[in-house]
């Protein structure tokens, strides 16, 4: 079984502002609520591959795992995936940016499998990215809103 979400967040922005606050990856502890530190490890053409690192869990452990991002900003879509799966068998992750009305929609889209040694299966998985990507995101339209230049969205 694999899992798959979708979540998506209107964001009252202007696409560029979005983007590049979004795909600012040495910024990303003070965009996420869960990032504690990234670790820009290399860069070869537009990939970029990076550490990241969580903030404790309840148990005092901080989660780190290596991913690769790739954006196309003609496109406006980033694909991203962990190289150091840790408990997944994979994990995929496409972005995508549209403007819509004044704004600007941005939506992650999570592809994933969970090893059978994993401390969750894929269905609680998803449970949990569905839990808290509304949350992750809810925390970066605020601060990507507060952004927006005196006079608000053009």
């Amino acid at each position: 079984m694999s899992g798959h979400t979708d979540n998506s967040v209107l964001i009252a922005a202007p696409l560029d502002l979005v983007w590049e606050m979004t795909n600012d990856l040495e910024s990303w502890p003070g965009l996420f609520t869960e990032y504690a530190a990234v670790e820009i490890l290399g860069r070869a053409g537009g990939t970029v591959t990076f550490r990241l690192t969580m903030h404790p869990d309840d148990d005092g452990v901080a989660w780190s795992w290596v991913s690769e991002r790739t954006p196309d900003r003609d496109a406006l879509e980033v694909r991203a995936r962990r190289i150091e799966p840790g408990p997944f068998e994979y994990m995929d992750i496409l972005w995508s940016y549209a403007a819509e009305g004044t704004g600007t929609r941005m939506r992650w889209v999570q592809d994933f499998r969970m090893r059978p040694d994993a401390p969750v299966d894929t269905a609680a998985m998803t449970d949990r990215i569905n839990a808290n990507t509304p949350v992750q995101m809810e925390a970066i339209r605020r601060r990507v809103e507060a952004a927006v230049p005196a006079g608000g969205v053009r």
